[in-house]
């Protein structure tokens, strides 16, 4: 699966394998795909993060102009504007028509896209592109619920364990029982995107995340890891993380271990200096079965809209983006890490990348990107506080975990 990239095929050939199917002009399910011109003049409207668009020779900018010389049938006017992947929807909803022909997202908005009907199924090329660089778990995260694929991954987007490696052994970060039988972990147990991950066995509509009919399930021990977290937050080693309280913490050295993802990489490395570490998440025990630990697995990826003025090349530029070449150089210039599976020895020293890209395959569901998922956060947050709190005891678990597992979804049968 390695490629060493300094003897890979040319620019232009490698640009032609990843390109939809569209750009050969062939049959293709994407929705208006094949409805541009061979060539000529373009203007594409791309949406990207302002870091991905700062100085003259930018991330952004260096890929434009690759996909312009793989491209010389084209003479592109580009028109680059700041829209951060975590805003994509919201922005693109204002007004799909004349949104971006090209944007970046996080993949927990595909359903709010799809609704809007501000998102382009993948051609049979593209779509073989993305499955041949990613994981299982990638691959869903862009699937809607017609079993169709809308994004292009190019970083996956989760959370895992940072810590000390002076205070842990490597055998010890396995299990959270351990650690915090040691010494001071924090944790954003009052987090809805956090909290989810202590409930091992939980579905979010699906195995795939893209089966609106299945719900939320959660698994049938629930009270009983209920009680496992009431018991935790009465351990004085157990920090709750508010508001990423547990980041200052492990810089001041009062806590070990912090679960966080790569975005928090250079500060913490910067802290930890030599002890410095990252891991997959560890397991715990309830009632003497061991569980899993697993955060919510997503990933930002490109997309084109298929209100676009000239649909085809949009498409072909959205799979531009997500392309190997145009991950590698993302890792390079801003160290995103890649989601493709190819790139591995790129980030081999990258102790987040690789506890990271091992969460994504090990420790992690789907985070469903349908629209049903907006049922979760608040509730779960309330559950989240109300266990921090010490509102939700060993006493009252089975009344309390009921009441939430019956607003969001169901037990398993």
């Amino acid at each position: 699966m390695m490629i060493n990239w300094k003897k890979a095929i040319g620019l232009t050939a490698a640009a032609a394998m990843l390109l939809p199917l569209a750009a050969c002009g062939g049959s293709d399910s994407s929705k208006g795909a094949s409805s541009s011109s061979e060539g000529g003049a373009v203007t594409l409207k791309v949406w990207a993060p302002q870091e991905d668009q700062d100085g003259d020779n930018s991330w952004l900018s260096q890929v434009e102009a690759n996909f312009e010389k793989a491209h010389p049938e084209y003479k592109i006017t580009w028109k680059n504007d700041v829209v951060s992947e975590g805003d994509a929807s919201k922005t693109v909803q204002t007004d799909p028509a004349s949104a971006a022909d090209v944007y970046m997202f996080a993949s927990d908005q595909l359903g709010t896209l799809l609704d809007a009907g501000a998102i382009g199924q993948l051609g049979t090329d593209a779509a073989t592109q993305v499955k041949k660089q990613n994981n299982d778990t990638e691959i869903n995260s862009v699937t809607g619920s017609d079993g169709n694929l809308y994004g292009v991954p190019y970083t996956d987007n989760t959370w895992f364990m940072y810590y000390d490696k002076s205070a842990f052994s490597e055998d010890d970060v396995k299990s959270l029982d351990a650690m915090v039988a040691k010494a001071p972990v924090a944790f954003s147990l009052s987090n809805s995107w956090y909290i989810g991950g202590f409930y091992s066995g939980l579905t979010l509509f699906g195995e795939k995340g893209n089966d609106a009919d299945a719900g939320m399930v959660f698994p049938k021990d629930s009270v009983d890891i209920t009680k496992y977290l009431a018991g935790l937050v009465a351990n004085p080693n157990f920090h709750d993380s508010a508001e990423n309280s547990g980041l200052s913490e492990l810089q001041a050295g009062t806590v070990k271990a912090y679960f966080s993802g790569t975005w928090d990489a250079a500060t913490i490395k910067k802290a930890l200096g030599d002890n410095y570490a990252a891991a997959q998440l560890p397991t715990f025990t309830v009632n003497g079965q061991t569980k899993q630990m697993k955060s919510f697995a997503a990933t930002k990826a490109a997309a084109y809209n298929p209100n676009a003025k000239n649909p085809k090349v949009a498409a072909q530029f959205a799979a531009y983006l997500g392309s190997t070449e145009s991950q590698k150089l993302h890792y390079e210039l801003r160290q995103i890490p890649p989601s493709d599976k190819s790139l591995a020895d790129l980030t081999a020293d990258d102790l987040a990348a690789k506890a990271q890209s091992d969460t994504m395959a090990n420790t992690a569901i789907v985070q469903s990107g349908l629209s049903g998922m907006n049922d979760w956060w608040a509730p779960a947050e309330t559950f989240g506080k109300a266990l921090v709190n010490k509102e939700v005891t060993a006493d009252n678990a089975q009344e309390k975990t009921d009441a939430w597992v019956n607003q969001v979804g169901k037990y398993a049968e």
